[in-house]
């Protein structure tokens, strides 16, 4: 008899706690089986040194826009991973994608973020004191978690901060499994794309001190310049991910800090843990949705199991993170942990997340700035009670309701 090929993503009874599937899959055989919203069958990877390897690896693809890929969502173009952009740019891997790296790098450098600290405070500062003026109980969504990443990620970018909900619509759109129709998905790229091509022509006609008119200008000897398309598409990539991974983090470190109230007490206690919190907060993440694709070029070995040319597999980062192999006791929560800045929540190899220096800035401001505004903080209700973005694939919560 065949045993059922399990639904993925799992089921969650308790959004802080890691699905039972992780530890059963990890400990059961390196490459295990699921469905993905689409139907499609695909491999999933659950162990952190079986992850690392392949996202280190160049000859697993990341694009999912080619014959016999596994599609994600329910739409006709198969999700996020396999939709082509416009203007094709050939940036997601090889040749071009390192090309684009190194033009880009060089805006997003550890010092040039940290330069970005003291406004993220400002901003983060403005929007609790408000909250605080509104008064107990707060949709921390709706408060903070949403407005602070897309008012950075635009001043960083010089794009008008009040077109937040234009952003989170399009990026919520557009990284639909279930919740949109391909007709909506086809909107939301459209208006975006136009969005970001009209962004990118008035940088170049004037620029000014933000990323985007950098960007514009930056060229090479060897790499030469950013194209028009390279730039529209680096636009889209920034404003998507620049607040929708830290906006979900948000709430998720939160919610976790609170729901065992200890853990925020420690840090209102001693504040220099900040950082420490939010790498553990970070490796402990349970809702990261649905992870990262990978096309098997060509026949391999993953942990000693036999993987065909052609196959999809999809990496979990979350899952990876609470490998006891790699994290002693990885359900305990210890932000003094020594290895806990190794964790793949950023991912690994050369697609690594580029902004993540900027969001550990925005993470520990907002940890930071409740530690001294709210000590006081907790959830109004217990965290059995959140309630997951369902049909998305980056995860989170719907909202998060704190008292103080």
């Amino acid at each position: 008899m065949t045993e059922a090929v399990p639904d993925y993503p799992f089921e969650q009874p308790n959004l802080l706690e890691p699905p039972r599937e992780w530890a059963e899959t990890r400990a059961a055989c390196p490459v295990a089986h699921v469905r993905m919203p689409s139907g499609d069958v695909v491999g999933l990877l659950t162990g952190y040194e079986e992850i690392r390897g392949l996202l280190t690896d160049p000859r697993f693809s990341r694009n999912l826009d080619r014959k016999g890929a596994a599609r994600m969502a329910t739409t006709d173009d198969g999700g996020m991973f396999s939709r082509p952009s416009p203007g094709e740019v050939d940036n997601k891997e090889g040749p071009g994608h390192r090309r684009w790296r190194r033009l880009i790098s060089r805006a997003f450098t550890v010092k040039k973020m940290e330069a970005w600290r003291p406004r993220v405070q400002e901003m983060a500062d403005a929007l609790v004191d408000d909250m605080i003026a509104k008064g107990s109980p707060a949709d921390l969504r709706a408060a903070l978690a949403l407005p602070l990443p897309v008012q950075v990620i635009c001043a960083l970018l010089g794009a008008p901060s009040e077109d937040q909900d234009r952003f989170a619509h399009w990026s919520e759109v557009l990284l639909t499994l279930t919740r949109y129709t391909q007709a909506e998905v086809d909107e939301a790229q459209r208006d975006f794309h136009a969005y970001a091509s009209d962004l990118v022509e008035r940088k170049r006609a004037r620029p000014g001190e933000d990323l985007l008119s950098e960007l514009t200008q930056i060229s090479d000897s060897e790499d030469g310049r950013l194209s028009h398309d390279e730039l529209i598409s680096t636009a889209v990539g920034l404003l998507l991910a620049g607040h929708e991974t830290t906006s979900n983090m948000i709430l998720k470190m939160t919610a976790m800090l609170l729901s065992e109230r200890e853990r925020y007490e420690a840090v209102v206690a001693a504040p220099g843990l900040v950082p420490g919190v939010v790498e553990e907060a970070l490796r402990m993440d349970t809702n990261g949705g649905v992870g990262i694709p990978r096309f098997i070029t060509e026949d391999t070995e993953v942990g000693g199991v036999p993987v065909a040319a052609g196959s999809t597999l999809f990496v979990n980062l979350h899952a990876a993170n609470r490998d006891g192999r790699k994290f002693p006791e990885p359900d305990r929560f210890d932000p003094r942990r020594e290895n806990n800045a190794q964790h793949l929540a950023f991912g690994a190899g050369p697609h690594f997340c580029v902004g993540q220096t900027l969001a550990r800035v925005e993470l520990q401001v907002v940890l930071g700035t409740f530690v001294r505004m709210l000590p006081e903080l907790r959830l109004r209700e217990s965290a059995e009670n959140l309630r997951a973005r369902e049909g998305v694939a980056a995860g989170g919560f719907e909202d998060l309701w704190v008292t103080w």
